[in-house]
């Protein structure tokens, strides 16, 4: 496979992301979701995060969406808008290549460049060894694990959350 490419999405990636996602909600436990959305709502969500100021990154390996990571607000009171939490979905086919690292490095300084402070990772499903895996290597820490908080597939799934310091942390007020 070709060295992909991250670069800022646009709304023609959407249709790419929608099917990504789709896949994630029937077949996995990163998300909690239980219905895919539909390319209508993914574009109201894409659209939310832009205007929020929010970063989100394909990665295209010739011209084909192969993934995707966004930074979206952790909560949704004003004394949290220095934290965003993360999301990062591959197609299957991509997994364990090192792409969910890269979109995550690209996320990561960007978010830093915009003056977010703190990053959270909640991952679905404690035995998610690939995520929990990237997010260590990108430098996150295990913070806690709320247990049997999600029902999906007739099994009760965990959350794991992770954190990570971006720029000065909470070592300077802005």
């Amino acid at each position: 496979m070709s060295i992909p490419e991250i670069r800022t999405v646009t709304e023609a990636d959407l249709s790419a992301i929608t099917q990504i996602y789709e896949h994630a909600v029937r077949y996995g436990t990163a998300t909690f979701e239980l219905i895919p959305p539909d390319l209508d709502e993914m574009t109201r969500r894409f659209r939310a995060l832009a205007d929020g100021g929010f970063p989100y990154f394909v990665a295209a390996v010739e011209g084909k969406v192969i993934g995707y990571a966004y930074a979206g607000p952790y909560r949704p009171r004003p004394a949290y808008r220095f934290t965003v939490e993360n999301s990062v979905y591959l197609q299957p086919a991509i997994h364990r290549r090192g792409i969910g690292r890269q979109l995550m490095q690209r996320l990561i300084a960007e978010c830093e460049a915009r003056g977010f402070r703190q990053m959270i990772a909640v991952i679905g499903d404690s035995a998610n060894a690939g995520s929990i895996g990237v997010h260590t290597k990108c430098g996150f820490q295990m913070i806690g694990t709320h247990s049997n908080v999600g029902l999906k597939f007739g099994r009760w799934l965990d959350t794991v959350m992770m954190q990570r310091a971006l720029g000065d942390g909470g070592t300077t007020v802005p």
